[in-house]
């Protein structure tokens, strides 16, 4: 009987039945810098149901096979330096497919080279041998991060954004801020996520740049805060040996029509809901080899 099927095709296989799959995948953030250091960037942000990260416009929603099983990988955060010398970590690449969201770059640390760049780059350190060189973003995903400042007005520079640039302090012994996030529906409300990382001060930290970046340290006594988690957003930076926040882990989320599901891995950690016509996957932890199917 396959013969005969096989025969009338002509000879070929039947196509697979597909799917259009929309998607908002965020990498990982990256880690602050330490020692009048420079906020961590936020991990890339591409999205097909909305504005994406660097400026950029949406997506084409994916066209995936029925059945067949796709890669799907969280990203993870970059941590935050622990050494003058060693600029913030950077974070890990976020998966759907044939979409890779960039982890974001770490801030520059005092003596460091340069900051990482990355989804959206790091922000330059303040002073030390090296001149501050903030991290480059990567385009249509994330902005780079701000330069770091000796005078006149000393601090470092924030981490980029999805949705701007890091700042270079404009205020005496304040870090410079972190560039905001990207406001996103696919959930159903707005929600702003991938929000760069603040830059260190002497007497104030660099705010975190809206959607979940950590504020940077400041003086002698407070530590730079984390990016919230599952937002991708950037670390705060460490200003005199006290600490650098790490990153925040990322996150993707799948929309599909409401009369087909997906199916994952066992090591996938993610929940579904109802969004109008669709369904609406978030998925907030998935490692390398994990993957997702759709029937």
């Amino acid at each position: 009987m396959s013969g005969i099927m096989l025969s009338l095709l002509g000879g070929k296989k039947p196509a697979a039945a597909t799917l259009a799959v929309d998607f908002l995948v965020i990498a990982g953030g990256g880690g602050g810098g330490f020692q009048d250091g420079g906020g961590g960037g936020a991990g890339g942000y591409r999205t097909s149901t909305g504005t994406s990260g660097g400026g950029g416009s949406a997506e084409s929603a994916l066209t995936l096979n029925i059945g067949t099983a796709y890669t799907i990988t969280v990203g993870g955060p970059g941590s935050g330096a622990t050494s003058g010398s060693v600029s913030g970590g950077t974070g890990s690449n976020s998966v759907l497919a044939t979409i890779t969201s960039a982890g974001g770059g770490g801030g520059q640390s005092f003596t460091a080279a340069a900051a990482g760049p990355g989804g959206s780059g790091g922000g330059g350190a303040n002073g030390g041998s090296a001149a501050s060189s903030p991290g480059a973003g990567t385009a249509t995903q994330g902005y780079i991060g701000g330069n770091g400042t000796v005078s006149p007005n000393n601090g470092g520079g924030g981490g980029g954004g999805a949705g701007n640039v890091g700042l270079s302090p404009t205020t005496l012994n304040v870090g410079g801020a972190g560039g905001p996030g990207v406001a996103n529906s696919i959930t159903g409300s707005s929600v702003t996520r991938a929000g760069g990382g603040g830059g260190s001060g002497a007497s104030a930290s660099g705010p975190g740049g809206t959607g979940g970046g950590g504020n940077g340290g400041f003086g002698g006594s407070t530590l730079g805060t984390s990016g919230s988690t599952n937002t991708g957003s950037g670390g705060g930076g460490d200003w005199n040996l006290v600490g650098a926040g790490a990153g925040g882990s990322g996150v993707v989320f799948i929309q599909i029509p409401s009369a087909n599901s997906a199916t994952f891995s066992g090591g996938v950690t993610q929940t579904s809901a109802t969004v109008g016509a669709n369904k609406v996957y978030t998925i907030t932890a998935a490692g390398v080899s994990d993957t997702v199917t759709f029937s």
